[in-house]
């Protein structure tokens, strides 16, 4: 029987908390190997374990996996979230980078200095409300299916879900006007291992605050 799969990586969400939510929903047990100081990377890139001398670095079924879009597409074709042909897999690749140009600006916002927040948070409204909430709003009427893709669950519906949830955090308002959004994030949340992912005490990441990074900027070397 196959261990379960190890995650290393920070105690943040960054680059794996999209991994976390894929295999929370698929409802496959992990383990994460958590960096928590310099010596902790150093150790590991001179393991050379590190491909590029980067994390994250995920180990499953007998490899040593990095770069997140490699893992994040191994996982979702393993656990049949990545569409059933090459069209509806060209759908979700193009709505998950989508997303990923919108999630840039949200990962960085806790780092800004606190005098650039406000532009920075009105950049992040900006292009959620006029740019991409409205992009995924029109997918979803346009099919009137329950899910992005092929009316079935996908790693964009998931990854979807995931960019709302961050984005309530920084402004509860943002998926006012979007009410189909709003459903799909339902709908995803009442899933069972979605239900208990999203419950205290799981192994989702909490919203990094300016504490957090003073912290982690004395435990590691930028």
């Amino acid at each position: 029987m196959a261990g379960k799969p190890k995650l290393h990586y920070f105690n943040t969400r960054g680059r794996v908390e999209s991994l976390r939510w894929l295999l929370a929903t698929a409802g496959v047990e992990f383990e994460e190997i958590l960096i928590t100081c310099q010596e902790d990377l150093d150790e590991l890139k001179s393991s050379g374990r590190l491909m590029f001398q980067q994390v994250p670095m995920v180990e499953i079924d007998g490899m040593e996996l990095v770069q997140t879009r490699a893992i994040l597409n191994y996982f979702a074709s393993k656990h049949n979230l990545y569409g059933k042909d090459l069209k509806e897999r060209a759908l979700i690749d193009m709505y998950v980078e989508g997303m990923a140009d919108l999630n840039d600006l949200v990962v960085v916002f806790p780092g800004h200095p606190p005098e650039e927040k406000d532009a920075k948070l009105a950049l992040i409204r900006e292009k959620t409300t006029n740019r991409y909430f409205p992009a995924f709003e029109k997918v979803l009427k346009s099919h009137g299916q329950d899910y992005l893709v092929g009316n079935r669950l996908s790693r964009a519906d998931i990854q979807l879900v995931e960019l709302i949830y961050h984005l309530e955090e920084l402004d509860p308002s943002l998926t006012s006007n979007f009410p189909l959004l709003k459903a799909l994030q339902t709908r995803i949340s009442n899933l069972p291992t979605v239900k208990k992912f999203l419950q205290p005490g799981s192994q989702r990441k909490p919203l990094l605050t300016a504490e957090a990074i003073a912290e982690a900027r004395k435990a590691f070397r930028f």
